[in-house]
């Protein structure tokens, strides 16, 4: 490991690597202190899993992380309710002409003094508004603050477990793919709330734009070795391609020079008269030595299958279409919109405004309340949803899967499907429930994709891909030969694959006229 952690404290941390690679292994390694060069005594939180629903509130189950103020606060309870039965106590002696136990009463009024001081120190009685503060920034409004965890679901329940981590600051935070369960406007607080950070993080993010703005590091994972550069992740992304070019010419180099003298040393081997000449290069071939070969990553794959046939338009068409959920308000009212083959659209939103239910309408899973969805008899439509990558039978491997999927088609045919999304030799046999979030989600798109679709309707398809996986989609999505509609906050997917912004607010959907960076500033504003 090139780089001491030691080394690495007081910085902030972009980890990446390929999908497979033990990133996620290695922040649990460091949570358990079981790296070397980190002190005992250094607090570390990770972030990996939700918080257990209850009866705690949001709010609440925040400020119980700080477990001195949790005590302080019930001895504090405890101390003063002590105090009063002490009260009545010596009221009572008094009545009876008896003395009173003023040695009792001191040792608690002391005590309650120690606390009261140690209570201001840790700035207690502010962390209520800087708890719910954090939460807001996180898209709580006042009344979910107030709701119990057990509640909310648990993409909900993960942003309860950051805010924990954000209010305790701990001194090595490790967040893994923090900005997966978060909308926009959390993912841009997030990094301003990042970027003012007092301690040392390290975060696991396939979001680009994110690792850019958050991070002054960037630690590469590869082969087992941890590689550390300055800089954010563009930077790390030039870096590492100069290198591997110089990398390569050295070897080229090396190879040119040893082969030259080879061939002399074989010509000659057996010639008296070059005897001399002959040992003085074996001599500095040996001194020479050998450079390894760049060994580069196996390059990621997203071929989508080019349809067959084009139906004519329309395609998909909504026509005054409403939609409300049974017993409750109308989601949507009057949608008039309309998708074909050369639709290039990303719908972006906050998270709860109903983006995925849109989806549903038009795929057809969910009906209109009023009004019409009309679909093409002829269109085939793929979906793409982390219920696709959860749905996958974990007990089987990605060819079994697939030919389960698709009975009587040819193992040839699907194996070259799986290995044109990237799910290449042996990993299409091996068990799913070995494989990363991200080969997995490739595993989910050769299922959907193998009827060769018309329409891709992808709900953040970016989730547990690597940096290298989500460059690798957005090629496939240029060469698609198909209509696209994508809901995603990754801003250099959404940059790279899509032509158009669909807004999803107030129960409407409308045309965003500007970049998904104008789209940024309009939040930020």
């Amino acid at each position: 490991m090139p780089c001491g952690v030691v080394d690495l404290l007081a910085s902030w941390l972009g980890l990446v690597g390929r999908n497979g690679t033990g990133k996620t292994t290695f922040l649990r390694y460091m949570a358990m202190h079981a790296i070397d060069g980190i002190p005992d005594n250094c607090q570390i939180l990770h972030v990996e899993q939700e918080v257990v629903g209850d009866n705690t509130t949001a709010l609440q189950c925040v400020l119980n992380t700080d477990i001195e103020r949790t005590q302080l606060l019930e001895e504090e309870v405890r101390l003063i309710a002590q105090q009063r039965e002490l009260e009545l106590e010596d009221a009572t002696r008094k009545s009876n002409g008896e003395l009173n136990g003023v040695m009792d009463k001191d040792v608690t009024a002391q005590r309650l003094e120690e606390i009261y001081k140690r209570l201001d120190a840790i700035d207690a009685y502010s962390a209520e508004s800087r708890a719910a503060t954090i939460l807001a920034g996180l898209s709580f409004s006042p009344e979910m603050q107030q709701k119990a965890t057990k509640a909310f679901s648990g993409g909900w329940r993960m942003r309860i477990a950051l805010a924990r981590a954000l209010f305790i600051e701990p001194d090595l935070l490790l967040l893994d793919e923090p900005t997966n369960h978060l909308d926009l406007h959390a993912v841009l607080w997030l990094e301003t709330y990042l970027t003012k950070w007092p301690k040392t993080f390290i975060v696991v993010s396939h979001a680009r734009e994110f690792l850019n703005t958050v991070v002054t590091d960037i630690l590469h994972l590869q082969g087992q070795k941890l590689t550390a550069y300055k800089g954010n992740y563009d930077t790390f992304e030039r870096t590492r391609e100069e290198q591997l070019k110089n990398k390569q010419k050295a070897f080229e180099a090396n190879e040119r020079s040893r082969s030259h003298m080879q061939a002399f040393i074989d010509k000659f081997r057996y010639n008296a008269k070059r005897a001399s000449l002959v040992q003085s290069r074996i001599k500095a071939l040996d001194r020479m030595g050998h450079v390894d070969e760049v060994v580069n990553d196996p390059d990621y794959k997203f071929e989508f299958p080019t349809p067959d046939d084009r139906p004519g338009p329309p395609i998909i068409s909504f026509s005054d279409a409403s939609f409300g959920y049974p017993g409750g308000p109308l989601l949507f009212k009057n949608l008039n919109f309309g998708i074909d083959l050369d639709s290039r659209i990303a719908m972006v939103g906050p998270n709860g405004i109903g983006k995925s239910t849109i989806l549903k309408l038009i795929s057809g899973e969910l009906q209109p309340s009023m009004g019409t969805v009309f679909r093409s008899a002829k269109v085939r439509i793929a979906v793409f949803s982390q219920h696709h990558v959860d749905g996958l039978d974990l007990t089987s491997n990605p060819l079994l899967y697939m030919m389960r999927c698709y009975p009587g088609v040819p193992e040839q045919k699907l194996r070259s499907h799986l290995g044109s999304l990237g799910v290449t030799g042996n990993l299409a046999l091996q068990p799913m429930y070995t494989l990363s979030g991200g080969q997995k989600s490739r595993v989910a798109f050769a299922k959907i994709t193998f009827k060769k679709p018309h329409i891709l309707l992808l709900d953040e398809p970016s989730n547990h891909l690597d940096l290298d996986a989500v460059e690798a989609l957005i090629q496939g999505l240029v060469l698609f030969q198909g209509g696209i509609l994508m809901v995603s906050h990754d801003e250099h997917l959404i940059s790279g694959s899509v032509e158009e912004l669909w807004a999803v607010s107030e129960g409407k959907v409308t045309p965003f006229h500007g970049t998904f960076q104008d789209y940024k500033k309009m939040l930020q504003s």
